[in-house]
């Protein structure tokens, strides 16, 4: 079981959205994380075969994404998820489960458990114009899975959902990854911190690093740093730094921040985080510069 993106690349115009890409997945679950605009959706929407690549393919075991065998064994949640709103979640579930050409046994007893396995049972005679943004996105991951597939690529499945909710998905995600490749891409640290076996950083169009978390945060042992300060120390170090966190703390300032080296006397070195990581490569100030 190997998914293979091999040089693969998106230019409009002016712009290279994916850049030379090269990669390959086996079983489990990969975070994608990255800020707006580092080029995830459009690298998931190539390897979905619904945009098409400048250069470069995308191959499932030898089976090319252009290919309808390729799409039989995937399953998608796009960014924006859409939906029929005077459908009611079942229908809807068995509308999809017929274009994956399920009978119409199969396609509800499918949208049974599917509806079960998300909590929406209860919901699944109302019409989905009724449903919450969370529900919907529930909905979304539901319908992705109906035709219990080999690859499932989720574009910010967690968008929307409340932090209950958001903990069911990753207990979902996490039974799933054991027999299935699964990339799921979000700018929420946490959702790829508790679940995700490997880590692919995108920037500009292109994975910057990747590996397990222990792995990929070594970039940053010994470059967090937090401090108690004065207003005016505050000004100066969030100025230069880039701040994970900030925090009146009596009459000083809390910071944990990002540094090169220790950035005033009282502060003092802590462990790293994925969010941490993050910040380095994300935030606004450029530690190099």
């Amino acid at each position: 079981m190997e998914l293979t993106i091999d040089r693969l690349t998106k230019q409009y115009k002016n712009k290279i959205a994916v850049d030379r890409i090269s990669y390959t997945l086996t079983k489990g679950v990969y975070g994608l994380l990255g800020a707006n605009g580092a080029g995830k959706t459009t690298l998931m929407r190539m390897m979905c075969g619904i945009i098409k690549p400048t250069s470069g393919e995308v191959k499932y075991d030898g089976i090319d994404v252009k290919q309808q065998e390729y799409r039989d064994i995937l399953g998608y949640l796009p960014q924006d998820f859409g939906y029929y709103p005077e459908f009611t979640a079942m229908e809807f579930m068995c509308y999809m489960g017929s274009l994956k050409g399920f009978t119409k046994l199969k396609s509800k007893q499918k949208a049974k458990e599917l509806l079960e396995m998300v909590k929406l049972t209860d919901v699944a005679k109302k019409k989905i114009k009724t449903f919450s943004g969370g529900m919907k996105r529930r909905l979304g991951i539901a319908q992705a899975m109906i035709n219990n597939p080999d690859i499932l690529i989720l574009d910010e499945p967690t968008a929307g959902l409340d932090p209950k909710e958001r903990i069911h998905f990753r207990n979902i995600i996490s039974k799933l990854g054991s027999d299935k490749i699964i990339l799921l891409s979000t700018h929420i640290v946490s959702d790829v911190e508790n679940i995700a076996n490997t880590i692919l950083v995108m920037k500009n169009g292109q994975i910057i690093h990747d590996g397990q978390l222990e792995d990929i945060i070594k970039v940053i042992e010994n470059r967090i740093f937090e401090c108690n300060v004065d207003n005016e120390t505050a000004e100066k170090l969030t100025s230069t730094y880039p701040v994970i966190n900030i925090r009146q703390d009596g009459e000083k300032i809390f910071l944990r921040l990002v540094c090169n080296e220790k950035p005033c006397e009282t502060a003092l070195s802590v462990k790293a985080t994925l969010e941490d990581l993050y910040l380095y490569y994300f935030s606004e100030v450029n530690l190099n510069e």
